[in-house]
């Protein structure tokens, strides 16, 4: 099926179409803005910079209103999405022995998940491990699956089972999830349910000593370091610490909505000069309008309504301790109806804001599906056009959309891979 024709059947469920009406000044023969921005995103090598890696039968709350990925290769044919790095990621859990084993048991079973999708011939993907690799599978028409690892909670203690990972193909690594680790301090520092408390704002005041040795060990391995969920101060310290450039694989703005785990200004600047790449994520949550002094209040309404802690950080971060399904889901109608409606401007503005910053060589596109995110007009990888159709609305170059759809995410792994630092 072609691919005009794909994006036609794709658009017509879009609750948000972004088909232009043509105007009336445009020249004979010339190309209309939907034609233009399917030429683009077909030339382009398209790439989501993070993404959840669902288990077959254990769907997560979070996946598509079908029940099923928000990447799967069928809907990243759709929309002419290239390659998404599937993260090995994992929450929460004790940081004892039996909480390591766990974590790392849960990481094998996700990375055996897409290797399962990969070797699958009705999905026509592949996992590459180079940059090279990845070229070749563009050309030839695959969807690539790149292997991400989010928590050395993974590791426990063991800095050395970085190596593990990258024979395993893995090649982008973040350092924390939500809640410190033994490496390093997170932008989410943990809640405890029970007994209504969070972990301190810092446990190592950035990087620990495991931390230090884990970014120098990726660095040597060639791996692509990534600081979303890390606090300030461990971002600023791995910037500084890392001989390549590094991404941020699905963080936004946080000028333009606090919350801890958006990026300040600071850690923009800093991942800028340094030749880092930051991809921005149609994420409710993190895209929301923060300065509405009513909001709190309205939310911790919403909390007690629903029998847990009002004090607790993070809109969208309760799920799993609410028991009852109906009073889970009347919770998360709620927070929805509290953060209001957003669209395809809401995260094409977070984007905007960095680019003007630091330049459009530092920004990308990091959806962070299947794990909460989601937009009207980018509800999953079948709707990848309109993000380009919103990118040329925007004045962007053909040669702009091609950076932030992957050739910033491409430079970085080049610059990593090959030890080129970060000035070449």
């Amino acid at each position: 099926m072609g691919f005009a024709l794909l994006f036609a059947l794709m658009a017509s469920s879009c609750t948000e179409p972004t088909a232009p009406v043509q105007n009336s000044t445009q020249k004979p023969n010339e190309p209309t803005l939907m034609e233009r921005a399917e030429a683009i995103h077909k030339a382009a090598l398209t790439i989501d910079a993070h993404a959840d890696i669902e288990i077959p039968g254990k769907p997560s709350a979070y996946v598509g209103e079908d029940g099923r990925s928000q990447v799967e290769p069928a809907k990243m044919q759709a929309g002419g999405l290239d390659a998404v790095v599937m993260s090995v990621a994992v929450g929460p859990m004790p940081r004892n022995e039996a909480g390591y084993t766990a974590a790392r048991s849960l990481a094998q079973t996700k990375l055996a998940a897409v290797r399962t999708l990969a070797a699958d011939p009705t999905n026509n993907a592949v996992i590459p491990v180079s940059v090279d690799e990845l070229l070749a599978a563009h050309k030839s028409g695959k969807s690539a699956l790149i292997l991400g690892f989010q928590n050395t909670l993974i590791l426990g203690s063991d800095v050395a089972a970085l190596d593990d990972f990258y024979a395993d193909g893995v090649r982008v690594f973040a350092l924390t999830h939500m809640g410190h680790n033994d490496f390093a301090d997170s932008s989410r520092p943990l809640f405890n349910g029970e007994t209504g408390k969070h972990e301190p704002d810092a446990e190592h005041g950035g990087l620990s000593p495991l931390g230090v040795a884990a970014i120098k060990k990726i660095n040597a391995l060639g791996g692509i370091v990534d600081i979303s969920q890390l606090s300030k101060q461990a971002t600023l310290q791995v910037i500084e610490l890392s001989s390549a450039p590094v991404i941020a694989s699905h963080s936004n703005v946080r000028t333009m909505t606090d919350v801890s785990r958006n990026l300040t200004d600071e850690e923009i600047d800093r991942i800028g000069e340094t030749g880092g790449v930051i991809h921005v994520a149609p994420f409710r949550g993190y895209l929301f309008d923060s300065s509405n002094p009513q909001f709190d209040a309205d939310l911790r309404a919403v909390r007690r309504d629903a029998g847990v802690a009002e004090d607790y950080l993070y809109p969208f971060e309760l799920y799993w301790e609410i028991e009852d399904p109906e009073v889970k889901a009347a919770f998360l109608k709620s927070v929805s109806a509290l953060i209001g409606p957003l669209s395809l401007d809401d995260m094409l503005n977070h984007l905007d804001y960095i680019a003007q910053r630091i330049g459009v060589d530092h920004v990308g596109i990091g959806t962070d599906f299947n794990h909460g995110s989601g937009i009207p007009g980018y509800k999953d990888a079948s709707e990848a056009l309109n993000i380009t159709v919103g990118l040329i609305k925007r004045g962007y170059s053909e040669d702009d959309i091609k950076k932030i759809w992957g050739g910033n995410f491409l430079r970085v792994w080049r610059q990593a891979a090959q030890g080129l630092g970060r000035g070449r």
